[in-house]
């Protein structure tokens, strides 16, 4: 039922050990403002194929070129990933838990499937990479991936080291699971929880979020979007459907977010939707904003990301001044009323990110951090800050890093950070072999 962790690779890095926290508050995917540092602990979000970005022909251009232009920041590849043994294609972003980072690739692996990665420094500059787990290996009758395929998200875990996370495909009914991890010695068990799929809510795409009395909760994007609850009971798990989009078409393609009086916050195709408990163990939805229409973003991806004051951040795939996507805030107001505001229009072109797909991060004096699919010249994506304004104006852009594809090409999901500024993420495609890299960009 589960495969041992091996040292499959070690690739050359940054110092040793880092000093990261452990993934933030249960209740929330954001540590907020005031926190010795904040981060987004990556409940990800919002890819929907298997090559999202770049065409064959215009990886094997970017392969070629061999160097950046002068760019003030510096990245470093901390880990290529080749496919098999040790996984393909990250689209998920990291976790850290006790210096290590966690994640997942979508192929690759022992069976082709996908796997759950960890990371941990060499101590001598490097990085070893161990598979935790090999998705199918577990075949049902059918033919079928029991235990899942395909992971899309980022993990969690809980107070006792388990670890969480969802497949896009496979499972007993064939349209993703909900998995659990639990180590035992050297290796890791692997549960299957309570299918939470219908006829209408299926593909477990996005990730997971946990609350203080460990219930977990997640997103579909299937006819009809859905989210759902998990919860610990008699030593196994219940499931029940808390929200269904009332149109189709209207799938999830983000992860929750949760504040600290128990609301969640998330983003179909179309509407960002707040999920309140009404005190009699259900939830009332109220849409906050409808994305689309004149200059504003369309198609949010990201997952919200909540700050002290309980402004909602997030950003749009497209839409925007150029409809090459934004990042968007939302402030509430009296009477449940919000207001949205455009911080950023991404222009796209040889000198600016297009098409943001990821969520963002903040720093503790409030300048933002997130990347976009593509841009730049080489059609690779970027690493963007955008820097918090003085009084009443607005935010800078700043391009931190343009991926060229040898150094990475298409990050879309949420970038970390540690204390001492340095932000880390996953890009599906490019590295020495194509297939996807772990990278580090100090600003």
């Amino acid at each position: 039922m589960h495969s041992a962790g091996t040292n499959v690779k070690t690739n050359s890095g940054t110092k040793g050990r880092l000093n990261i926290s452990n993934v933030g508050p249960g209740f929330s995917s954001t540590k907020l403002a005031g926190a010795p540092h904040i981060r987004v602990s990556c409940e990800c979000l919002g890819v929907c194929s298997i090559h999202a970005a770049l065409t064959l022909a215009v990886f094997s251009a970017l392969m070629l070129i061999a160097a950046h232009p002068a760019q003030a920041q510096t990245e470093t590849v901390l880990y290529n990933f080749a496919n098999s043994p040790d996984g393909s294609e990250p689209v998920g972003g990291l976790t850290s838990h006790d210096g290590n980072f966690y994640g997942t690739t979508q192929v690759g692996g022992a069976h082709g499937q996908g796997t759950v990665f960890e990371l941990s420094p060499s101590g001598v500059g490097g990085w070893n990479e161990t598979v935790l787990y090999n998705f199918c290996s577990v075949i049902g009758q059918n033919g079928n991936c029991d235990d899942g395929s395909g992971p899309q998200a980022s993990v969690i875990f809980d107070n006792l080291g388990n670890l969480y996370g969802t497949t896009a495909f496979g499972g007993t009914g064939s349209v993703g699971a909900v998995f659990e991890l639990s180590p035992a010695g050297t290796s890791w068990t692997e549960t299957v929880l309570p299918n939470v799929t219908t006829r209408y809510s299926y593909f477990l795409g996005s990730g997971l979020i946990m609350d203080p009395a460990g219930n977990l909760y997640g997103t579909t994007r299937g006819i009809y979007g859905a989210v759902y609850e998990l919860s610990p009971s008699g030593g196994g798990w219940t499931e029940q459907q808390i929200y269904q989009t009332p149109f189709s078409d209207d799938p999830f393609y983000t992860g929750l977010t949760m504040d600290a009086a128990g609301n969640i916050f998330g983003a179909t195709l179309y509407t960002l939707l707040e999920l309140s408990p009404n005190g009699e163990g259900g939830w009332n939805p109220t849409s906050i904003h409808q994305f689309g229409h004149a200059k504003d973003g369309s198609y949010p991806l990201g997952t919200p990301v909540l700050d002290q004051a309980g402004n909602i951040y997030g950003t749009t795939q497209y839409g925007g001044a150029k409809g090459n996507g934004t990042v968007y805030k939302m402030t509430p107001g009296k009477r449940g009323k919000w207001t949205e505001k455009i911080l950023y229009s991404f222009k796209g072109g040889a000198k600016d990110g297009s098409q943001p797909r990821a969520g963002i991060v903040f720093d503790a004096a409030g300048n933002i951090y997130g990347t976009t699919s593509l841009g730049n010249n080489y059609s690779g994506g970027v690493v963007f800050e955008l820097v918090a304004p003085v009084g009443t104006g607005s935010y800078k852009e700043k391009v931190l890093w343009s991926f060229n594809g040898t150094d990475g090409a298409d990050p879309v999901d949420s970038l970390i950070w540690d204390n001492e500024g340095n932000l880390y993420g996953t890009a599906v495609e490019g590295g020495s072999s194509g297939n996807g890299v772990v990278f580090e960009v100090t600003p």
